[in-house]
Parts: C-alpha cells; structure tokens; sequence
C-alpha cells in the first residue's frame, strides 16, 4: 500500500511511489482514490520500467514514442469521486515541484486495463468534494463540446455527459446515500473524459496553473473560472451552447445556459470568483504565461493571447 499522493501530485509522489513499487517487487498497481490517487497510480505503474525521466514524456508531439512500452505495468483503476473521469484516461496530470507548473505526462498504455466503478464507493465523499468532482465532470463535458475540433462521437458524449450532471449533481449533493445519483454522477465523470478526448479549453488552462502553485481544488477551480470563460468564448459558441441548451431543457439559449452554471454554482455552495476560493496575491504574469503553455489551450474555441488571457483571468478576481 503506498498512499503519500497531494491533492494535486506531484514528480516527489511519483519518485516515492516508483521507489516502493521497485523495492516491492510487484508487477502492477491498484489504482484507488480520486483523481489525484489514479493520476499518480497510473503514473508510478508507466514509470516503475523508463530509464528516462518524468518530463522526457510530457504530452509535446510525439515524445510518448520514446517510453518503453513493454515495460509498463498494468493497472486496475477504482474511483472513489465521480469527477476526473482519470480511470479511463490515458495521461497524469502531474505538478512540476521545481517550476510549480501542471505537466499531462502521456502514453496509450496508461489506460487502464480493467476499471471498477461502483457508485457506493463514492457515498461518504463530503458535499464540498461532491461538488467540485461533479463540476469537474461538468466542465470536461462542456469544454469537449465548444471545442471547434471535429469529433462528433465525443460530442454526443459530452452532451449527455452534461444532461446526467444537470439532473443528478444536485441530488448527490444533497443525499449523499443516493445510489442511482452517485452511479449517474460517475457515468458523467467517465463520459466527461472520454469526451475530452476532442480537447478542453480556457477553464482547464486557467485552473491548471492555479491549482499548481495555489493548491485549490481542481475541480472546485474550474467551477469558479467557468462563467468568466463562458462570456469570453461567447461570440464562438452561442450557437452550440444554444442547441446543448436545447437539449437540456434550459430555455433562453446561451443566456439561460449561462445563467444555469451560475445557478449550479450557486446550489452547490461553490466560491464566487478566484479570491473567495483563497487565492491571495497571486502572481498575474507568471499565471498568464503558465496558462499561456497549458496543452488545453489549444482547444479554446477563441485564440488566446497574453493580453485576452490576462483580463480573462483578472475578472475571476
């Protein structure tokens, strides 16, 4: 049993995990826990055979090309949230101690071979957690969905990704015991990253460079900045969030979607902007620049620049 993961892991927790893994002798690992517990699972079992470094294998054009695919262990994941959807993912998110900058660390084979979802796992998450892992879902969902790449499957994924979020986050937030709303939630939480599959955005971009050097609830972070990234990508996406309106019985378009996450927000106890969430003097340049290197900004619907990202950050403040 090895357990010492952050709440958001870092390359310290994959070297102590790779250093038991190796004087264990073992031949795979158990992934359980929540996003952070599998990213960093799924990490140890990828790097326990690579004689290159962590960052060799960042998530930069081919650079997965370079692992050692046969030596990679294989995984069982079990969630314990229903958020990150990492138990069907292929990559780590990783925290750089060094830079204080997230890093996605990939390779097909960190897949998981087998996945136990069994929503009664999830029950005593408490509602703050609850929340965050819920809009964490959400988010995956709504940024796969205004992604402008072309995925169609993904698509329809992340729209009904969205739908059982709306219906069923609620209802798990407030009866935790609820089967049927804690099994829908980590339905969503899987669909969510299979549907990212087709690319994230600007929500993913900002709250991976705050999460990395503020420590905020990942999740939690992408809930806070969502309404800010919604009116900035809105001249891109009305048109699409008017339809995913439609089919989630939201009526008024893209205000009344709008107005929806606000309200999500609201029931779900979540922080106003970024410095209720208790982000204190934070350091704009160095969170614009980071954010500026996220992989996610690649799939924003709306290029981001210095200066558009820098007053897209100030007004989560």
């Amino acid at each position: 049993v090895f357990s010492d993961v952050d709440p958001n892991p870092t390359d310290a927790n994959v070297e102590a995990g790779v250093k038991a893994y190796r004087e264990g002798g073992h031949d795979g690992v158990i992934a359980f826990g929540g996003g952070s517990g599998l990213d960093l699972g799924k990490a140890v079992a990828f790097m326990a055979g690579q004689a290159r470094p962590l960052w060799d294998f960042e998530d930069v054009g081919d650079w997965w090309t370079r692992a050692d695919a046969d030596a990679i262990a294989p995984v069982v994941a079990v969630p314990t949230t229903a958020g990150t959807g990492s138990e069907v993912g292929r990559a780590s998110v990783i925290t750089n101690s060094d830079t204080h900058e997230k890093k996605i660390i990939f390779h097909p084979r960190m897949l998981p071979g087998i996945v136990i979802c069994d929503p009664a796992l999830t029950v005593g998450m408490p509602r703050a957690i609850t929340a965050g892992t819920g809009m964490d879902a959400f988010a995956h969902c709504l940024e796969a969905y205004c992604s402008p790449h072309y995925h169609p499957m993904s698509q329809g994924i992340a729209l009904e990704g969205m739908r059982l979020v709306k219906e069923y986050l609620p209802v798990a937030y407030d009866d935790g015991d609820d089967l049927e709303a804690r099994g829908h939630m980590m339905s969503a939480a899987a669909m969510g990253a299979t549907a990212f599959q087709k690319g994230l955005g600007a929500i993913h971009a900002l709250s991976h460079p705050i999460g990395a050097v503020h420590h905020t609830h990942h999740g939690t972070t992408n809930a806070v900045v969502m309404q800010p990234v919604l009116r900035f990508n809105r001249a891109a996406v009305e048109d699409r969030l008017a339809r995913a309106a439609a089919y989630l019985g939201i009526e008024g378009g893209f205000d009344g979607f709008y107005d929806f996450v606000g309200g999500l927000n609201d029931r779900l106890s979540i922080p106003a902007n970024l410095t209720a969430l208790g982000v204190k003097n934070p350091d704009m340049d160095a969170l614009v620049a980071s954010a500026l290197r996220d992989p996610s900004v690649g799939g924003n619907p709306v290029e981001m620049t210095a200066e558009n990202t820098r007053a897209l950050l100030e007004a989560c403040f």
